[in-house]
């Protein structure tokens, strides 16, 4: 429908903070909607008063950005309903600002075929609030062992390559993936740890896991697996993301690949930035994921990687566990923590710290996933998706993970003070989530 349509649906959203890292922008203004895409914006679109028939958003001042768009999450359905479903997860997503998901492979059965692409598709679309994409597996049924049919995967919806929280060992296979994957221009996304180095590993290894009686995870588990991709990529000219680091040594490795112009990026999850080994605290099981939290050199290290540019994006690895999988013993607990919620106000956390401007840090929620995956949305442009979140940076409140949206309750970030809440998020148009 366009915008001269008597009957097109137009919102003006007044008195804003324009943020829109794709362009830099940082000014105050406005910006008017029509039908779901962004029709205008800038400091003075108003100036003249809003269109008669435009419903009026005023902003008060705060922050309008483009929604989030967040590349690793696992919404439990098909096989895993009693942890998340996509209904309850992309509620949670809205609740959190983010507007676009990419779910992972990881479900019962297996996104390694059309029909189960297609499937995510379909639900996202039936049952979801926000945008929902589908990544596909690498391998049949995660087991690296047999590639899948990439290439139809890819003409079926699947946007990314992944075999979820599951490395590939096998060199060879790995190999022919990103070699095929280099014909039709994919992006395979790898989780890189060695399941021969962690063993029986449940935390990160050092002082406080040998002091718990806990076995440790080694950082070689990470960084030796990030190398041998990094090698294979130099061989087959690969587009190739490392799904979630969380070393110095990782860092280094990545910073080096980039130096000598591969097409390598890499992501980070904000419990890497946020957090280190001593939130296990007391066999805290909660603070029990894939990577383990690690050393607060490690920790301070991704910080360094974040501000200089290295790791591209920020991305929730949202990992829903029921009750019975958590409220174990931290040895038998199940590995994953929720994330979709808290992904802005810890995001922030980088902001008021000074360890990263207001668009640097957006730039890894919205444009730079964007253009990672080849998503629509991410950047406030005339013409683009109006897929937007409206947040107040300075709110200040208290994480409570029972009043999530989410299934799942598993936080790390339980209790924990932030500042800065999503307000309003819109998705093509339409407010999914209003808060209060």
């Amino acid at each position: 429908m366009s915008a001269a349509s008597p009957t097109a649906r137009r919102v003006a959203y007044r008195n804003a903070r324009l943020l829109d890292p794709s362009s830099g922008l940082d000014a105050k203004g406005g910006l008017l909607t029509v039908n779901g895409t962004i029709a205008d914006l800038g400091p003075h679109i108003f100036a003249a008063g809003t269109p008669d028939d435009a419903e009026v958003v005023d902003c008060k001042g705060l922050c309008l950005a483009p929604g989030l768009i967040d590349l690793r999450a696992s919404l439990g359905e098909p096989g895993a309903e009693h942890k998340e479903t996509i209904a309850t997860g992309t509620r949670s997503a809205a609740a959190g600002g983010v507007t676009s998901v990419v779910v992972t492979p990881d479900t019962r059965p297996v996104l390694d075929d059309i029909a189960l692409v297609e499937f995510i598709e379909r639900q996202g679309k039936a049952t979801g609030v926000v945008h929902v994409y589908p990544s596909a597996a690498v391998t049949r049924s995660l087991e690296g062992k047999e590639m899948t049919e990439l290439g139809m995967l890819a003409e079926a919806g699947a946007v990314a390559f992944t075999d979820g929280f599951k490395s590939i060992t096998n060199a060879m296979v790995m190999r022919r993936a990103l070699s095929y994957a280099t014909a039709f221009g994919l992006l395979i996304s790898h989780h890189t740890e060695s399941p021969d180095l962690v063993g029986t590993g449940v935390m990160n290894q050092g002082e406080l896991a040998t002091r718990l009686g806990l076995s440790g995870i080694l950082n070689e588990s990470e960084v030796i697996m990030l190398e041998r991709d990094i090698r294979l990529v130099l061989a087959t000219g690969a587009r190739y993301h490392a799904a979630s680091i969380s070393t110095a040594d990782s860092v280094d490795v990545i910073r080096a690949a980039k130096a000598q112009g591969l097409p390598v990026t890499c992501g980070v999850s904000p419990c890497h930035f946020a957090l280190n080994e001593n939130e296990v605290g007391d066999y805290r099981t909660f603070a029990k994921v894939s990577p383990p939290l690690r050393s607060e050199d490690d920790r301070r290290a991704i910080v360094a990687g974040l501000r200089d540019g290295t790791i591209d994006v920020i991305c929730s690895n949202h990992k829903p566990q029921d009750q019975d999988s958590k409220r174990r013993p931290f040895a038998q607990a199940a590995f994953g923590a929720v994330g979709l919620e808290t992904l802005l106000p810890i995001g922030l956390e980088l902001v008021h710290k000074g360890e990263l401007t207001m668009i640097e840090m957006l730039r890894r929620l919205t444009s730079a996933p964007a253009q990672l995956y080849r998503l629509p949305g991410g950047r406030l442009a005339k013409g683009a998706p109006a897929d937007l979140v409206l947040f107040d940076p300075g709110m200040p409140w208290r994480i409570d993970a029972d009043a999530f949206l989410s299934k799942s309750k598993n936080s790390p970030f339980d209790r924990r003070p932030v500042q800065g809440r999503a307000l309003r998020t819109v998705v093509e148009g339409e407010t999914v989530h209003l808060f209060g």
